[in-house]
């Protein structure tokens, strides 16, 4: 991996990963258009360790009130409020994405990385946000979350491992048929996120770092200045993706991911790029 590839896709993962349109996605269509390879799924995962960063910065305040609230909820169910229930379908709803994850990561690391795929799953999850935006009554507020919900949008969250879905994108649109308002169905996301990618990208480490044909070698510094800046622009796009929801709608992105997927679809036909790198 060169210094411009690292810095390029620290940027896109920055700016992709809280929105959306598939962080993984975007990261596999820049490397291949501009460089004619692939970063990898190890890559990818280890630069997400820097948006989660932004995530515990910017929810700080949040995470430790469920946290110390959970731990209290623990020893004495009269303070089993809804912060205790929060931490309880936050750990809930990361079941899913975790064992499908360990199931197929060898496919999600090959397979899935078909860029006749991500077109295809920008195109069909396009469809789904915009179902869920018509669809759904965006009515309930966070504070009305339930278990349910964080089983439905945590079992949603799961096809983010396929690049074109998007985590958020998935959550988000869950949240939104379940009636959440986009705002609350955005900030489970991001929670819901945490305890997945961080393990996803503390995992992938070792592969990042000697990827075996799956991906650019990355040195130890540029995993670190990639992981860097993706810290610095997510938490920017944090704060702009939960103004931005209040009053307006998700069809912006819907417009945004088919206009993408159609183009990557005429340059593969063209053979302009490679569908597999």
């Amino acid at each position: 991996m060169t210094w411009l590839q690292a810095i390029v896709l620290g940027i896109v993962q920055g700016l992709t990963e809280f929105l959306p349109i598939s962080s993984s996605g975007h990261l596999r269509i820049v490397s291949e258009l501009f460089w004619e390879t692939d970063a990898g799924a190890s890559f990818t995962a280890v630069t997400q360790l820097g948006t989660e960063a932004a995530v515990l910065v910017y929810f700080a305040r949040d995470i430790g009130r469920i946290v110390m609230a959970w731990l209290r909820g623990l020893r004495n169910p009269a303070a089993r409020g809804h912060d205790y229930k929060m931490g309880w379908y936050v750990i809930i709803g990361t079941i899913p994405v975790g064992v499908l994850g360990f199931l197929f990561k060898d496919q999600v690391r090959t397979a899935a990385r078909n860029l006749w795929l991500v077109a295809a799953m920008l195109i069909v999850f396009a469809l789904v946000i915009a179902a869920a935006e018509h669809y759904g009554r965006k009515t309930r507020p966070i504070e009305k979350l339930t278990l349910k919900d964080g089983v439905l949008m945590g079992t949603a969250q799961s096809l983010a491992l396929i690049p074109g879905v998007s985590r958020s994108g998935g959550t988000i649109s869950a949240g939104l048929f379940l009636g959440l308002t986009r705002e609350a169905a955005a900030r489970y996301s991001f929670l819901l996120a945490i305890p997945a990618v961080t393990a996803a990208g503390l995992f992938s480490l070792p592969d990042a770092f000697a990827p075996a044909g799956e991906g650019l070698d990355a040195s130890g510094a540029q995993l670190i200045v990639a992981t860097a800046i993706a810290f610095a622009i997510g938490y920017a796009t944090i704060a702009w993706l939960l103004r931005f929801v209040v009053s307006h709608s998700m069809y912006w992105f819907v417009g945004y991911r088919i206009i993408l997927g159609i183009v990557l679809l005429v340059l593969l036909g063209t053979g302009v790029v490679s569908a597999t790198g």
